[in-house]
């Protein structure tokens, strides 16, 4: 750099390694990064940096890797709250017989507030600073999101059937809709519309769904091909697969994010590559409720872009994209192709795949000036993370989210290992005991 006055700016990040995801595979050592009202203004060598700068704030992390805040593509946080309710069922059993029962039981605004920081805070424990959503009360979501200081993408959740939330299909499209404009201009919080899934949804309301959509430039969000079953029953009831009808009805293209796609052929994948859709893999949630494996590698090659979800803790138990990364990487091996997703794509499945997924790929998801500093500090200097060759590959099979030290989103520091910044471990206590007595007394 030429002699320039030194600057005065609000964080310096010191690292051992810096990991930016874009371009894949890079890494730097002993790299500082610059933030200033949130967004990073430079990354240079760290004695580059203590020259060029003068930081209100300066964090060191000798023994760290800094890496993109994590984005959970696929959720439902607020089913925290029902996290080991009912385990070890098929989707559809999981469902009638258990989820919505409790549901109809317990949802309302408070149930959402509450299950939702209970989810943030575990996410911002693990490294996730942004969430796609699917639940009901959204405003309720939005406020816990709100609290926690982390960034959202909140689905306008749309049933045939009626739920303590909203009564019929056009009442949760309106609801939603209110929603979406109580928050629009949020900072942090964006929203899609979120039809549940093709066999939940009929014809009519998905073509109002679409209008929706189109009109007001929101994304859409949906479980698709899931289970054997799903597919099964759309054949039966309309003489053809969901991606068909789906397609029939022109709801595929750039804006479609569809969770789970257990279960797609060739022609299916192709399909959704020529169309520019985007895949949530869920892969934690696919192997308990024993729907299958997706065919990752096949998604991945064709061109689809592919994010990482955890779906709900009710379906996974643990809202955590290391184990999710781990096990992505660890599945699409299991076909025979040992270099099947590698590290640096499992990582950028975790990161960037899901920003674009959102569309908020202009401002999360990689570590690059003009972009937001959601970052997360991940500790290497445990026994289990000794010796270290290779940094990303330590992330991905090594790692787990207990190693996550420092959590920031826009350069505010949201968790510090021991604790968060807003959310108090106390009234986490609080809301677990009194929501698990609700359940308890109704789930046998």
């Amino acid at each position: 750099m030429p002699d320039t006055p030194i600057t005065t700016v609000d964080l310096l990040i010191e690292a051992r390694w810096i990991i930016p995801v874009a371009p894949r595979g890079l890494l730097l050592e002993n790299h500082a990064l610059v933030i200033e009202q949130g967004y990073i203004v430079a990354m240079l060598p760290i004695a580059e940096a203590r020259q060029s700068f003068h930081a209100l704030k300066t964090v060191s992390l000798s023994s760290h890797a800094l890496i993109p805040g994590l984005v959970n593509l696929h959720t439902h946080a607020a089913m925290s709250l029902m996290r080991g309710l009912a385990d070890d069922v098929p989707l559809m059993a999981w469902l009638n017989e258990h989820i919505w029962p409790a549901e109809a039981h317990a949802l309302s605004e408070h149930f959402v507030r509450d299950g939702t920081l209970l989810a943030c805070a575990e996410m911002l424990r693990g490294g996730i600073t942004c969430f796609n959503d699917m639940y009901f009360f959204p405003q309720a979501a939005a406020e816990a999101v709100e609290s926690a200081g982390m960034r959202a993408s909140l689905g306008l959740v749309a049933l045939e059937f009626a739920s303590p939330y909203a009564s019929d299909a056009d009442d949760y499209l309106n609801k939603g809709l209110a929603a979406r404009d109580a928050l629009r201009g949020h900072e942090r919080i964006t929203t899609c519309m979120a039809p549940h899934a093709p066999y939940s949804i009929s014809d009519r309301t998905f073509g109002k769904i679409l209008t929706y959509a189109d009109q007001l430039g929101l994304g859409l969000h949906l479980h698709l091909h899931e289970t054997c079953d799903e597919i099964a029953q759309s054949e039966a009831q309309y003489g053809l697969r969901p991606l068909q009808r789906l397609a029939a009805l022109g709801l595929l293209g750039p804006n479609l994010l569809a969770a789970h796609c257990v279960h797609l052929t060739p022609a299916e994948i192709e399909t959704m590559a020529a169309q520019g859709c985007h895949v949530a893999h869920c892969p934690s949630s696919n192997l308990k409720l024993g729907s299958g494996i997706a065919p990752v590698a096949a998604l991945l090659a064709t061109g689809v872009n592919v994010g990482l979800g955890t779906d709900g803790a009710a379906s996974n138990n643990r809202l955590d994209m290391f184990a999710e990364m781990r096990l992505a990487a660890l599945l699409a091996k299991a076909a025979g192709d040992a270099a099947s997703l590698p590290v640096a794509q499992a990582l950028e499945m975790a990161t960037l795949n899901g920003a674009r997924a959102l569309g908020l790929d202009d401002r999360i998801g990689s570590i690059e000036p003009g972009k937001l500093a959601d970052l997360v500090a991940v500790d290497f200097a445990a026994p289990e993370m000794q010796p270290c060759f290779d940094p990303l590959s330590h992330l991905v099979y090594a790692a787990g989210r207990e190693q996550v030290s420092h959590t920031w989103v826009a350069g505010e520091l949201r968790y510090q290992r021991g604790g968060h910044d807003s959310i108090k471990i106390a009234q986490l206590q609080e809301i677990t005991t009194l929501w698990q007595a609700r359940l308890k007394q109704f789930h046998h």
